[in-house]
């Protein structure tokens, strides 16, 4: 079913399927599988052939599948302690709790720091603790904690503040929080440096003294084991039986750590894994209104997936802190009131609709600027003024995608300027973000190896640039790039069956560290070819030994793919793409999404 047309271990010089230079000009090359790992998979974990490959191509063996293809919590949960300061943070929450003071969040307004927050206003409120959240304005304060926001939360009457999804860098502000008396924990998860800021604890698995092996997990994962700790501490104190409180079944909260560890684009494997797998199981219950409601006006209508999450939901609760109202989608995941959720909800699709007509808009300027430039830097820079700063994230996916590797988009407001990056396998853009800081060239600036963040005056713009490009390069040791597409074998038409679709889901969920399977659909004959909705174009296929196959490529009627389905009814073509089921009026068959194609020489 899922056989490769070329032997295992063939040389990285010879192309998948002779394919040099597809319609998009990647080259195409075959994941590397061993073929007694394949037999030793099928034997030992009860897979088919195709799930076997699919598994060993992501260095899955015999041994590791079992808890791979159904993870779970029992088995790759860690001790909240072994994290550093996690039990220093614990005892200062709790003695919070105990002595009636005021406990402030403050967040990120991406989704990651929108479900860090919400998660640790939904723990607090279960133990009947009414903790404050503070999310800062992307365009007045910026990413992170400011000294003006923390010295206002402190003349508000707080007196401990936890910072999620941010705070690892911001030394300066929290000196004054310091210093002004406000405790401050640092809960991130983000590279941090070899000096640490003033805090109370600094919660992060990327500190270099932090020894637990998590540094993978998103800042919503390292929120709910810094729950865990605080519940765990008011158990052993005996809290709740003081008090005459049922202790919160914190399994409730993993809808919100499934949705901010699909979106952050964090390795799915080993807690990560298990976290979203649960976390979708919690989520299906519909029990977070807020989530539900966000459900309903994406308009999902199926069961909900790590695709979704990051696809539909996860856009509409960044489009508050992008271009709208940065605290709405923490209100969204955190209210109880079903009226709220639906009204939050419409606002949030209102702010995503707006967001992809300014996204589309800066588009098109950054490719201009791109293109009417050629460079064989190995990292794309565009720069643009009055670019939205709320967009400029998304845009940089975009051109990592168009151009297969890492990306960075800058804004200019004046004499200062906003950065976002995006990275490719292999090249850790927040490293080379954070050296660009510490040698002076930045405002702020952090991240991790896949997204990084920044903000630069505008003078020094070049020698980032400059810095940036060289940090890479030393990276890349003299390689060069060159895009590419790996895929997990070759399917003949009359093999992509709903039969094959269930199988591959047993390897999801798919995200970052687990890429959904990718195969090559040979020898295709097209045989009905339309334009539909907003440039798609959409196929019917059969195979040299039959079949029926229905494909559609999305967004690519211009493009060098399209033209080439477009024009090639009657011709056998190779097609890449993924392969996912397709229900329609109680029937469920399988469809090939195109991503990619080359003529057949059969």
């Amino acid at each position: 079913m899922n056989v490769p047309l070329q032997p295992n271990g063939f040389s990285d010089t010879a192309p998948f399927l002779g394919v040099a230079r597809s319609a998009l000009g990647r080259r195409w090359t075959l994941r590397a599988t061993n073929d007694a790992q394949v037999t030793e998979l099928v034997r030992g974990a009860g897979v088919s052939d195709a799930v076997a490959r699919v598994l060993a191509a992501r260095g899955v063996d015999a041994m590791a599948a079992a808890h791979f293809l159904k993870p779970t919590l029992k088995v790759q949960m860690p001790d909240p302690s072994t994290l550093a300061d996690m039990d220093k943070a614990a005892a200062r929450i709790v003695a919070a709790i105990k002595a009636g003071e005021r406990i402030a969040v403050f967040g990120d307004y991406d989704v990651d720091g929108a479900t860090s927050s919400a998660l640790l206003r939904r723990f607090f409120r279960s133990i009947g603790v009414d903790a404050m959240v503070y999310i800062p304005d992307r365009r007045l304060e910026g990413y992170g904690p400011n000294a003006p926001a923390l010295l206002k939360l402190r003349e508000e009457g707080v007196k401990v503040v936890i910072t999620v999804d941010c705070g690892i860098v911001a030394f300066e502000a929290l000196t004054a929080a310091a210093d002004a008396g406000l405790d401050v924990i640092v809960v991130d998860h983000h590279k941090a440096e070899p000096q640490l800021p003033a805090a109370a604890a600094v919660v992060n698995p990327n500190r270099l003294d932090c020894t637990s092996g998590q540094g993978h997990v998103a800042a919503v994962g390292v929120a709910f084991l810094l729950a865990v700790a605080v519940n765990r501490a008011l158990r052993v104190g005996g809290w709740y039986t003081a008090n005459s409180r049922t202790e919160p079944d914190l399994r409730e909260l993993l809808d919100l750590v499934a949705l901010g560890t699909v979106c952050d684009v964090v390795p799915l494997k080993g807690l990560n894994r298990a976290f979203v797998v649960q976390g979708l199981q919690i989520l299906a219950r519909g029990n977070n209104v807020g989530l539900a409601a966000l459900a309903r006006v994406s308009k999902v209508d199926s069961k909900l997936t790590a695709y979704h999450l990051g696809y539909l939901l996860g856009p509409r609760v960044n489009a508050g802190g992008r271009i709208g109202q940065a605290d709405l989608g923490t209100r969204l995941l955190s209210t109880e009131d079903t009226d709220e959720a639906t009204a939050l909800a419409l606002r949030l699709d209102e702010f995503n609709a707006a967001r992809k007509e300014i996204e589309a808009a800066v588009l098109r300027e950054a490719i201009e600027q791109v293109e009417s430039t050629p460079s064989d830097d190995p990292v794309v820079f565009a720069i643009g003024k009055d670019w939205h700063p709320g967009v400029i994230g998304i845009i940089a996916g975009r051109l990592r995608e168009r151009y297969d590797r890492p990306a960075c988009v800058v804004a200019l407001d004046g004499g200062m300027a906003k950065g976002s990056g995006r990275s490719v396998a292999g090249i850790d853009l927040g490293r080379a973000i954070a050296g660009a800081r510490e040698a002076g060239h930045l405002f702020t600036g952090g991240g991790h190896p896949m997204a990084a963040g920044f903000s630069v005056t505008e003078d020094k713009i070049k020698d980032l640039v400059a810095f940036v490009q060289d940090e890479v390069r030393r990276q890349l040791q003299g390689e060069q790039f060159a895009p590419a597409m790996e895929f997990d074998g070759a399917l003949a038409p009359s093999a992509v069956t709903a039969d094959l679709v269930a199988e591959l889901e047993c390897v999801a969920p798919f995200g970052s560290g687990n890429d959904e399977p990718r195969f090559v659909v040979v020898d295709a004959q097209i045989n009905k070819v339309d334009v539909v909705g907003n440039g798609h174009v959409k196929c019917y296929l059969s195979g040299r030994s039959g079949g029926r196959l229905k494909a559609i490529a999305f967004n690519c009627v211009d493009s060098e793919l399209g033209q080439l389905l477009l024009t090639s009814q009657g011709r056998r073509l190779h097609l890449a793409g993924t392969i996912r089921a397709d229900s329609w009026q109680g029937r469920t068959e399988a469809q090939l999404i195109i991503d990619d194609a080359a003529v057949s020489s059969a």
